[in-house]
């Protein structure tokens, strides 16, 4: 970079990158401008400008989200990923096997290799809304062992859901990310299909 940040330019940079990660895409001006909580976009569209001065950020001409991380890849490999179905991020229900369709992505944005095993599920329901993981998301899974805190695509008993994958005195058990829904614990067995490792978003307000 050209020249040192500022602090509240650091913290709009933090912003977008964290932005880019969780959901996909970058965050608008009025979605900046809400986040720090500004009356006006002028001071914000004043920061993104000495972003992009200064060589962190990118911007793409006539796009309303076009705000990159620097570092963000400008293409990856195209990947068609199989869609299963829907997810509840809700209360468990028995889940699907055929895939509906195939979703095309840029590899690069999920920050994995083009090679990585994916899949793809629709969420219904609101029980991950604190993991800003809404109804109508798709959220994109590889097959791996979990971490803890990792949200994952189970099934709990025979039956299918995305929650947050937890570990009690060492036995495994799933929570949702809104106070409204209870700890799922295993009778009989918990299989975790994959963690979530991205996004996508469609319907933006």
């Amino acid at each position: 970079m050209s020249a040192p940040l500022t602090d509240r330019q650091q913290q709009v940079l933090d912003f977008v990158n964290a932005h880019h990660r969780q959901q996909g895409v970058s965050p608008s001006l009025r979605e900046i401008q809400a986040h720090f909580g500004l009356a006006s976009p002028f001071g914000i569209k004043r920061h993104l400008d000495a972003l992009a001065e200064k060589g962190a950020i990118r911007r793409l001409d006539g796009k309303a989200r076009g705000i990159l991380p620097a570092s963000h890849p400008r293409r990856g490999a195209l990947a068609e990923i199989p869609l299963f179905g829907t997810i509840p991020a809700g209360l468990p229900v028995a889940t699907e096997q055929e895939p509906d369709s195939y979703i095309s992505v840029d590899t690069a944005t999920l920050g994995v290799r083009p090679n990585t095993t994916l899949f793809a599920l629709r969420v219904r329901g609101d029980s991950m809304i604190d993991a800003s993981i809404l109804d109508g998301d798709t959220v994109f899974v590889t097959p791996r062992e979990p971490r803890p805190r990792d949200i994952v695509a189970a099934l709990i008993d025979g039956e299918s859901t995305l929650k947050r994958y937890l570990l009690q005195r060492g036995r495994p058990f799933l929570r949702a990310e809104n106070p409204r829904y209870p700890d799922l614990l295993p009778a009989e067995e918990l299989i975790i299909q994959g963690v979530m490792i991205g996004l996508l978003r469609t319907h933006v307000n």
